[in-house]
């Protein structure tokens, strides 16, 4: 449960803000890339992941204005349709979140604004998408679906849930003491989400972070706290956070995991050693090659090795051979962000 934020400044009902183009059915996911790091590897395989499950629809990246043009172009060469996003910064002196690269992850609050399309459904770059869940954006509209996020990793040390050793995961295993009145709300794990943009919604996240106390996991608080009456929980195979695997081992068939979420400590496929703290389990192992057989396996390209002297040929760069054209991405003053998604 995040730090008190006044109460009133979240009993939004979203559902009244809702978009001008709410009668479309265009659908696409979104990700989100900041900075010249690796991440735009984890883009890449997503974008593969997508392909090899057959979604009929596009992965568009928000990226802020630090991300090299070399980085675009390769997930341009993917099929990506790249949209830069002026970066959201918290309101002055909001500095303490559990890990120092949050602070850029209020950007991704302008996904709401791509108001082209009438569902989304977003995943981080460190996720990877093993089963086609196209299906997701048929669920019933005027709510935020996601997965329920567990408390058990130190991570959490900062909350009330994690010194009484409360998770929403398995409640009934450490009951939530009475005296301390209702148990918290759900709250969701903000690496998947599925929504609907509405540039109305978006200038009311804009507006209430301005005014909203810092909290330890940045924009995954804000959101549960905005969308606290709009959330619905799906299930933890839409987003098995690895974490699962030995917290809550009793709640995960591995097999019919549709989407996994590799954000543990050392679980980036792209940096992976072994080293880390549970890293060297047999089920992670299986998990870091899979997703290497995807990002290796160049059937999955969008652009076929063949075609590629041919684009580096064109004067407009992909215009000729990709299905998407590259919007204009302006100039504008920023200050430069740390290399995270």
């Amino acid at each position: 449960m995040a730090p008190g934020a006044p109460i009133d400044t979240f009993t939004t009902n979203t559902a009244k803000l809702s978009a001008p183009n709410s009668g479309y059915s265009k659908c696409a996911y979104v990700t989100f890339l900041a900075g010249n790091g690796d991440y735009w590897k984890g883009a890449v395989g997503l974008a593969k992941g997508l392909r090899k499950v057959k979604s009929a629809h596009p992965l568009i990246v928000a990226v802020l204005p630090d991300v090299p043009e070399d980085h675009r172009n390769i997930l341009r060469a993917q099929g990506c349709l790249i949209r830069e996003i002026i970066p959201v910064y918290p309101p002055e002196n909001h500095i303490k979140f559990a890990m120092a690269h949050f602070v850029i992850n209020y950007s991704k609050l302008r996904i709401w604004n791509f108001e082209e399309y009438s569902r989304m459904i977003y995943l981080d770059a460190d996720i990877q998408v093993y089963e086609n869940i196209d299906h997701l954006f048929e669920l019933p509209k005027e709510y935020l679906y996601a997965v329920m996020d567990c408390y058990c990793e130190k991570v959490w040390s900062h909350s009330l849930q994690y010194s009484i050793g409360y998770c929403q995961q398995c409640p009934d295993r450490v009951k939530w003491p009475v005296e301390l009145g209702n148990p918290p709300s759900l709250y969701f794990n903000a690496g998947m989400f599925v929504f609907e943009p509405s540039k109305l919604v978006c200038d009311k996240l804009l507006e209430t972070l301005q005014h909203t106390p810092p909290t330890p996991f940045a924009e995954q608080d804000f959101l549960n706290m905005f969308f606290e009456k709009s959330y619905k929980p799906i299930p933890v195979v839409y987003n098995l956070v690895l974490a699962m695997l030995w917290r809550h081992p009793e709640n995960v068939e591995l097999e019919k995991v549709k989407v996994v979420h590799y954000c543990a400590a050392g679980s980036k496929p792209w940096r992976y050693t072994g080293q880390e703290t549970n890293m060297d389990r047999e089920d992670i192992k299986k998990l870091v090659a899979k997703w290497w057989e995807i990002y290796n396996d160049e059937s999955l390209d969008f652009i076929k090795a063949e075609d590629k002297v041919e684009i580096e040929v064109e004067e407009e760069g992909f215009s000729k051979t990709s299905i998407m054209a590259a919007m204009q991405e302006p100039t504008m003053a920023y200050i430069p962000t740390p290399s995270a998604a």
